[in-house]
Order: structure tokens, then C-alpha cells, then sequence
């Protein structure tokens, strides 16, 4: 990013636009990948890097997919323009304000293949205020959930966590146990028991430890 910072200065002593310093800053990312216009905010000034946006969306350079977020328009032969998911949608979203993302707990269970059903409507746990992105036709919702259920998000041991927490103590029985212990390694297992979790849970993972 210094080095970034260091030819952007050196444009602009050229007399070279915002624009033009921009569109050498997106040149670099593959086609097709989302990013917030944070990205940019080292190149200008808010209003500069904006007008500077515009005009490479107006030239079809730059798709603008919501708002503050943008990719490279990527071309399929066969489909014609390529269009991001809305799962990937999410996570820049999430990443861009701070949220901390997990997986909603029918999914993880998915995941530990308890089950094989697929959400019809892509549902995430966050830190943040529970809301409803929309990409075009697809929608994906977000749950306001307590820091507990967002232990370990992304890895292993908090798919494991979240999808307890969704089974219940009452359905936790050996089936799962063996699920669990299948998907975990020792390691994961270790930073799972190291979670808040409430007793019932605990002595469950404890459980798969001394299995395993």
C-alpha cells in the first residue's frame, strides 16, 4: 500500500487524474471479484474517488453491484456477463463494516453431514443488525446473534460450535457425536472444548476428546 501511496502521488505531480489513478489500482484485481471502494480511499478524496467511480462505470470499465461496492466486468462465452454471488456479496459487506460472519446453524449441520438439506434462502449469523441483502433477484438474510454463538467463526470448531447450538441438548446424540469427531481434528476439538458454550455442550465435546 506504500508503494501504491508513492505512485499515486507521483500521478498526480504528472498531472494524471484520480480517474486514471484508480483505473491502475482496479487494472490489478481479477475480473469478477466484488471490492468496497474503501479499497481506494488512499487515491483521493471521498468526492474524487466518487466522480471517479462514475466514470468508470459510465465507461464499462467498472460495474457498480450495490452501493460502495464494484467489480471488473467478467464476460462467459457462453452465458454472457458473469454474476457474483450473493454469498460473496455478504462477506465483503461484512468484512467492509467490521461484522464478525458465521454460517447459520442448518448449514452447519449440513456441513457435518447430519443432514443433507440446503437452505433456500442463504441465512448468516453476525455481529451486526439483522438485515436482508438483496443482489438482483437473490436475497440473503442476516441474523443478529449473541458473541457466543460467533466463536471461531470460519474454522472447523465454530461450524462444530454453531451447529450444536442449533441441534440442541436434545438432539445431541451418538450420531452426532461421531459426526463431530469425524469433522474435527484433535487441534479443533482442543479450541471447540476452549469455547463458552453452556454445560450440556461441554460435557458433549468432552466426550468426543476422550473418544478420539
Amino acid at each position: 500500500m506504500l508503494l501504491d501511496a508513492c505512485e499515486h502521488l507521483a500521478s498526480l505531480a504528472e498531472g494524471t487524474s484520480v480517474t486514471d489513478v484508480v483505473f491502475r489500482r482496479i487494472q490489478r484485481l481479477p475480473k469478477g471479484r466484488l471490492f468496497s471502494r474503501t479499497l481506494l480511499a488512499d487515491l483521493g478524496s471521498p468526492a474524487a474517488i466518487s466522480r471517479a467511480l462514475s466514470r468508470l462505470c459510465v465507461r464499462g470499465d467498472l460495474e457498480r453491484i450495490v452501493r460502495g461496492v464494484y467489480m471488473r466486468p467478467k464476460l462467459n462465452r457462453y452465458i454472457g456477463r458473469v454474476r457474483p454471488g450473493v454469498e460473496q456479496l455478504v462477506r465483503l459487506v461484512a468484512r467492509r463494516n467490521g461484522e464478525t460472519l458465521q454460517i447459520h446453524g442448518a448449514e452447519a449441520v449440513r456441513r457435518l453431514r447430519l443432514s443433507t438439506q440446503m437452505q433456500l434462502v442463504p441465512t448468516f449469523y453476525t455481529s451486526g443488525r439483522s438485515r436482508t441483502v438483496h443482489l438482483g433477484a437473490a436475497v440473503a438474510h442476516l441474523r443478529h446473534v449473541t458473541p457466543d454463538k460467533l466463536q471461531c467463526a470460519g474454522s472447523p470448531a465454530g461450524i462444530a460450535l454453531i451447529a450444536l447450538h442449533y441441534i440442541g441438548k436434545r438432539g445431541a446424540d451418538d450420531q452426532v457425536l461421531s459426526h463431530l469427531t469425524a469433522f474435527l481434528s484433535d487441534e479443533d476439538l482442543a479450541m471447540l472444548y476452549r469455547c463458552r458454550m453452556p454445560r450440556w455442550m461441554r460435557d458433549f465435546v468432552r466426550k468426543g476428546i476422550h473418544q478420539n
